[in-house]
């Protein structure tokens, strides 16, 4: 890479948009002094820099750089035991500063961002120097009170002085008023001092250090705080040098770890850098390219990074695939040197790890020499240039060249007579080819036309032109050679026809065909990008259908089922209030019971029924998507002595027999009843209580006998929501068999069932009293409820 290439390409233009980016002034002297890769892996690396910067930046994400300076010069004075100022030590407490807040950010960042927290790992943050700075020396860069003890000392003693001095000066002021030309404290040679009207000076009297303009004020100390003033010019003096020995104190703490500081500024200076690229990637909607070796160039929708975004024009370019060399012609001010220039910049983008203004997806080649002969060097609009300038620059150029090379020619052969021109043009672009070079070049000949058609991995473009308007639009056309366009431009300007005609005539057959055929081709393709735009959208409509739709539907599904909730909801606190008044007939039919006969009581499973009327109609608000196969799972299990729960009861149960193909005989209770096998649910035991009881062992409400209720009910081994809903049953059936009192063992353990077992008494309303058995009968492991009436 050479200086020549960047100032005819216009990189440092492209350079100073990117350092304008930069947060801090090292970062700036960074990209400064970049310069493009050559090495692929060196280019890499920059680039996956560049694309960790993005992705940090697309989450929103800053690094805190704040105010720093280049403190290589201080830290060279320190080394040679040169007394750094405190403006020069809050310098380098203030690089520390923000190199610590870089290192701790990126370290913290939970991204995958190997080579930027590469940067940071190895830096030492030197917190107990940045503290020492930070503690002796304030924002100001005044040393504080504090810094030492001495130096405490000296300004208490100083402040002392100073007010000893102001309150004499201030008796003066009151006392001697009409002597003084103002009534004010000021100071003249670090001394206070009283302006005093001349006639007044003997009066007074002491030192003069000063006069006004006039004449008629002198500054003067009086006697009276000559000596305080001594003094206090003496603690001057001491300050000044307990300050210098504070200062020198840091500058030798700043020499020995001036490796780890300087590790510090490069870092900041890296990591500014590397995020610049990436902001200005950002601004300008860049992609990172894939990179090859292979001389391939292939971008979509490239932008020239210098022309205002509202004035720009995309083009696609692709090189070095099937084709290594590219003829552009076409007519001036069409856009030929700016798509020159376009390639060029890419490519010292690219291996200067800066993103590129192209479409996502885009692959850029590495070359190491990248070459440019282009106008005489100036400015895009200025393209002019001898034929003798041209070729001073080509034969530079061509004496440097190799398979690793781009290069760049407009309009080639130009400057000369038309026939030598072009077939200079032709024998350049045949020597460029054999070294194995990348090559585009621009030209208006119609001989390089010709050239590009028929030699291989060479291929013709052009710049469109609108015959219409008689103006370029600036896109490139790979594949169709540009034509002249000068008797179209003519007729539209009202060049008469008869002159145009006679014109038409001196033009070779073979040209005018030409013309005809790059004519038709252009129009063929016209037709053809049009029909492509129109596929395109009509394929983005098609698309955005589509997203809406599926939008629609689901927030279609989504009110749906808020709907269906919402509806089960609204059931269930009808039914919650319904259940409730069923509860109190319940109650009701109870107490009605207690008062008729034994023969005439209200059968318990008839109770439970009705009941469970009530909860069948319950909806669930949710329901569990493996219920259906739950249970097609559990009722293969199925045997004689297994302990089920019904699901329309809610009851436990055990299975005593069963009665046809798919009922079984349960035992609930007192009662026996015959339900479908898919209402049943096998409950698994408990291996650590099978070796004292089984649950059917402790099924609740039963005795030796079917027929009849124990007095006693045992919870022990149950879980705590089983316990209570066993309790439940049992004090039915209790009331209902007219027991005065029942016992509940519920057994010491956690105190959770006992405590269960309480507040279940408690609530119920045919429950008199209760308390815990005598210490004989179990004591607090079991406690006896007495009924009412």
């Amino acid at each position: 890479m050479n200086d020549k290439t960047f100032r005819v390409l216009e990189f440092q233009k492209v350079m100073d948009l990117v350092q304008e980016q930069a947060r801090t002034i090292l970062g700036k002297q960074e990209i400064e002094g970049m310069k493009p890769a050559r090495s692929l892996e060196t280019i890499q690396t920059l680039q996956n820099e560049t694309d960790e910067a993005m992705h940090l930046i697309r989450q929103l994400l800053h690094v805190p750089f704040s105010a720093v300076q280049d403190v290589q010069p201080l830290l060279k004075r320190s080394d040679i035991g040169s007394m750094l100022f405190t403006e020069e030590v809050l310098a380098i407490g203030q690089l520390l500063y923000c190199g610590r807040n870089v290192k701790h950010f990126i370290e913290q960042v939970e991204l995958d961002l190997p080579l930027l927290k590469g940067h940071v790992a190895d830096v030492e943050t030197l917190r107990h120097l940045e503290k020492d700075i930070f503690s002796k020396i304030d924002d100001h860069g005044e040393v504080v009170d504090d810094a030492s003890r001495a130096l405490y000392g000296i300004r208490q003693q100083i402040k002392q002085n100073e007010t000893r001095i102001r309150e004499r000066l201030q008796q003066y002021i009151r006392s001697k008023s009409k002597m003084l030309s103002d009534s004010i404290i000021t100071i003249r040679n670090n001394r206070y001092v009283l302006p005093v009207k001349q006639e007044y000076r003997q009066t007074i009297g002491g030192i003069v250090h000063d006069q006004s303009s006039s004449g008629q004020t002198l500054f003067m100390e009086p006697q009276a705080i000559t000596s305080i003033n001594n003094e206090l010019n003496h603690l001057f003096v001491k300050e000044k040098q307990e300050i210098e020995k504070i200062l020198y104190a840091l500058t030798e703490t700043i020499a020995i770890n001036q490796d780890a500081i300087q590790a510090n500024q490069t870092m900041i200076a890296q990591l500014d850098a590397i995020f610049a690229r990436a902001y200005y990637g950002q601004s300008i909607d860049a992609a990172m390219p894939t990179l090859n070796t292979k001389g391939k160039i292939d971008v979509k929708v490239a932008r020239h990074p210098l022309i205002p975004e509202e004035d720009v024009v995309a083009n696609d370019i692709l090189i070095g695939d099937d084709y290594h060399a590219i003829v552009i012609t076409g007519p001036n001010t069409g856009g030929k040197t700016v798509t020159l220039k376009l390639i060029g910049l890419f490519v010292l983008m690219t291996q200067s790890g800066i993103p590129i203004p192209a479409q996502d997806g885009c692959e850029m080649a590495v070359y190491e020499q990248v070459f440019a002969d282009i106008g005489d060097e100036q400015s895009i609009e200025q393209s002019l240039s001898t034929f003798s300038s041209h070729m001073s620059n080509i034969v530079t150029i061509i004496d440097q060249i190799d398979e690793k090379s781009l290069v760049l020619f407009d309009e080639l052969g130009s400057g000369t007579d038309p026939q030598e021109g072009a077939s200079l043009a032709i024998s350049i672009l045949d020597y460029v080819g054999s070294k194995g070079s990348m090559v585009m070049a621009t030209t208006h000949y119609p001989e390089l036309k010709v050239y590009a058609y028929n030699r291989p991995a060479t291929i013709n473009a052009s710049m469109e032109f609108n015959s219409e308007t008689l103006a370029p639009t600036y896109r490139l056309m790979i594949g169709i050679p540009g034509r002249s366009n000068a008797f179209d431009i003519s007729r539209r300007l009202g060049l008469a026809d008869q002159i145009i005609q006679q014109a038409t005539g001196f033009i070779q057959e073979d040209s005018q065909s030409l013309n005809e055929m790059i004519a038709d081709l252009e129009q063929k393709r016209r037709k053809a990008e049009q029909e492509s735009h129109r596929l395109e959208k009509q394929i983005q409509e098609s698309d955005r259908l589509l997203e809406e739709l599926k939008r629609e539907t689901e927030t279609l599904e989504f009110a749906k089922q808020k709907e269906i909730d919402k509806a089960k909801k609204e059931a269930n606190s009808i039914l919650s209030k319904t259940k409730e008044e069923a509860e109190l007939l319940m109650q009701e039919i109870r107490e009605m019971q207690m008062n008729v006969s034994k023969n005439a009581q209200v059968k318990e499973h008839e109770l439970i029924g009705l009941r469970k009327q009530f909860d069948d109609l319950r909806q669930e608000d949710t329901v569990p998507s493996n219920k259906v196969l739950r249970r097609e799972k559990e009722k293969k299990k199925l045997k004689v002595g297994d302990e089920v729960i019904t699901e329309s009861y809610g009851q436990r149960g055990i299975l005593v027999e069963k009665s046809g193909q798919d009922q079984w005989v349960v035992q609930l209770g007192i009662m026996k009843m015959k339900l479908p096998e898919t209402d049943l649910r096998r409950i698994q035991p408990e291996p650590e209580k099978e070796t004292r009881r089984t649950k059917r062992q402790i099924a609740t409400v039963r005795s030796n006998t079917a027929s009849h209720v124990s007095t006693q009910l045992d919870l022990r081994g149950f879980r705590y929501e089983e316990a209570l809903q066993e309790l439940d049953s049992y004090l039915d059936a209790s009331l209902l068999a007219g027991y005065p009192q029942v016992t509940i063992v519920h057994g010491k353990g956690t105190g959770a069932i006992r405590k269960g077992v309480t507040d279940a008494l408690k609530r119920h309303p045919q429950v008199k009293s209760f308390d815990f058995a005598p210490q004989s009968s179990g004591g607090n492991g079991a406690t006896i409820a007495v009924f009412k009436g």
